[in-house]
């Protein structure tokens, strides 16, 4: 049976009108109502929409805290109320020595029979008498419950498929509910803001569970070791957390130029160092410069015109797990990645030419599986003893050609130098700012692996920062030597922090999405809308957490840290301030600052 009516308590009744004439203003309720509301047993039709009430009816022993999360963080429109009435206390307590009485004297019955015991029995039993003394002592309190939840869906299917949905969530909780047939004028009210309870369906509830109920429930990021990210903006609490007490201790910092990544990796960086870990950071923009100089670090300008250099031949020493042609082998793969970013590409011929010219480069100079490698270091080739070996193979004068500007030509300078740097400091900081810019992904490259040849030879627990990390992703042998570090830094005591501004750039690489899964910590600051949803599909975000990238404060952001995340806001002490600002008004006032002290 369907019943089309209008609602006399949904829609208050209207004055009595003067018939419209044309230009007259419309009332407001006119276009806010719903054409037409039908009413059935199972459901109500606002217009072209569907709802359905539910209530609940029964509860488990047990009500873990958030259990109703799940339902609150549905993607789903839909409306919740929950009425409490507090019960009176001396007539709950006669109520419960009845049931006690009754209870106890079941027991005692089937023991004179010789019967088995019943665990039911037995644990109301108890359950009941705790009860009964939380209430004499004042440390609970009861009250009678009703929960009412209506759905809206656009069809009949929808809603039912919504229904199983929200029945498999809550049934995996052992709460049941059932649709208020016949009463879904009643429900829909009841679920509305009212303030009405029109069903008065009611569960005796005391203290404890009922306070399972609250649905909002911030994750906690506070631990008892660890350095203080910033303020959990839902509850105030302080975000404390170790980065390497996950089982890794990887990090993606994504956010829009002057969100405050970099600010707050800074202050992370700086944190990091008074708990005694060391720190290494690769900086397109020189922005950390600054910072080393305040806290003793070695910073090395890397460009072509600069006195530090590195050889990209270097051998780490094998561990005594690894084996000496392993370590061999490897080195000389990554080496023909580093070639192929060098020269824009290799054919397959071309790439069989080079790994077997660096083989052959290697043993010349007596770096074999069979040689000690303790003598290795002093035995180091450079490009141009590669170039020698080219020249005197066939079908490698192309190779010979291209390979030219990094031996002989203007890039000499940097790419045919031995290594004349260490990284024993507590901070270091590779600055490529100076560097050409189509040179930068592969001076990039290059760092990185000697940065991860020291990092091998030495275990000790380090971070690893890399600034503008998508200049990296734009070849495929630089993202997948960055995923190769962040898969297995952690055997190593690395944890590698990846920080971009391009979002859509990283995640368009083959390895950016795994990049992000073999991150245990994910720092997320405002963004732009076509960034903000691509990360949506990416963190599985709600539709109000990504307006809060899309409107967040600088300083403000998302923080996950495994399976929990919060809103965290990013604060600082003055002197921390005073070391890691990048605004460019605060830095010359202290640079100012600096000059005359020096002056003086």
């Amino acid at each position: 049976m369907k019943l089309k009516l209008n609602l006399p308590f949904l829609q208050p009744k209207k004055p009595e009108l003067p018939e419209l004439t044309f230009g007259e203003p419309i009332n407001v309720k006119d276009i806010v109502a719903p054409p037409f509301i039908e009413i059935t047993q199972n459901y109500i039709k606002l217009g072209e929409r569907f709802a359905k009430t539910f209530f609940v009816f029964s509860y488990p022993r047990y009500l873990s805290t958030a259990w109703m999360s799940p339902l609150i963080n549905l993607d789903t429109p839909f409306d919740i109320s929950i009425f409490i009435f507090p019960a009176d206390v001396g007539e709950v307590l006669r109520q419960l020595r009845k049931k006690v009485a009754e209870v106890q004297s079941e027991i005692i019955e089937r023991e004179e029979k010789g019967l088995v015991r019943d665990p039911e029995l037995e644990t109301a039993y108890r359950d009941l008498e705790e009860l009964r003394d939380r209430l004499q002592t004042a440390q609970e309190k009861m009250f009678h419950v009703g929960v009412y939840i209506t759905v809206y869906a656009n069809s009949e299917k929808e809603l039912h498929d919504l229904e199983a949905q929200l029945r498999s969530i809550l049934e995996a909780r052992l709460v049941y509910i059932k649709p208020a047939i016949f009463q879904q004028r009643e429900g829909f009210i009841t679920t509305a803001p009212y303030g009405m309870d029109l069903i008065q369906v009611y569960t005796p509830m005391n203290t404890a569970p009922l306070s399972s109920m609250f649905p909002f429930v911030s994750y906690d990021l506070s631990s008892n070791e660890g350095i203080l990210y910033g303020i959990n903006k839902h509850n105030n609490s302080l975000v404390l957390f170790d980065r390497f007490t996950l089982e890794n201790a990887n990090e993606v910092v994504f956010g829009k130029a002057g969100s405050g990544k970099s600010y707050a990796v800074k202050l992370e960086i700086l944190r990091y160092l008074m708990m005694g870990v060391d720190v290494i950071v690769i900086d397109p923009e020189n922005e950390y410069e600054f910072l080393a100089d305040a806290v003793g670090g070695s910073f090395f300008n890397v460009s072509l015109a600069s006195p530090h250099r590195i050889n990209p031949f270097d051998l780490p020493q094998p561990t005594p797990e690894e084996r000496p042609e392993d370590v061999l082998r490897s080195n000389i793969i990554n080496l023909v990645g580093l070639i192929r970013i060098m020269l824009g590409g290799l054919t397959p011929e071309e790439d069989a030419i080079i790994d077997s010219a660096l083989t052959q480069t290697y043993a010349i100079k007596d770096i074999t599986p069979e040689s000690d490698p303790a003598t290795w270091p002093e035995k180091v080739p450079l490009f141009s003893d590669l170039q020698d070996v080219l020249e005197t193979m066939e079908g490698a004068e192309s190779l010979v050609r291209r390979l030219q500007r990094f031996t002989t030509g203007t890039f000499a300078s940097f790419f045919n130098q031995h290594t004349n740097i260490s990284i024993n400091n507590k901070f270091v900081v590779f600055g490529i700012r100076d560097m050409e810019e189509s040179l930068r992904p592969i001076a990039m490259y290059i760092i990185m692996r000697f940065i991860w040849n020291e990092i091998r030879r030495k275990f000790k627990k380090r971070i690893l920062v890399i600034d503008e990390a998508w200049w990296l992703m734009q070849t495929e042998d630089g993202a997948s030597f960055l995923y190769g570090l962040a898969k297995r830094g952690r055997k190593y005591w690395l944890g590698v922090t990846t920080i971009t501004q391009d979002v859509i750039d990283f995640l368009r690489s083959d390895y950016g999405k795994p990049i992000i899964t073999n991150s245990s910590l994910q720092l997320l600051m405002k963004q732009s809308t076509a960034a903000a949803e691509t990360l949506v599909k990416t963190f599985n975000l709600t539709e109000p957490e990504k307006m809060f990238l899309i409107d967040a404060p600088v300083g403000e952001g998302l923080f996950f840290a495994g399976q929990k995340h919060v809103a965290i806001r990013v604060v600082s002490s003055y002197a921390e301030h005073q070391i890691i600002t990048t605004a460019p008004e605060e830095v010359a006032k202290i640079r100012e600052a600096k000059r005359i002290i020096k002056g003086y």
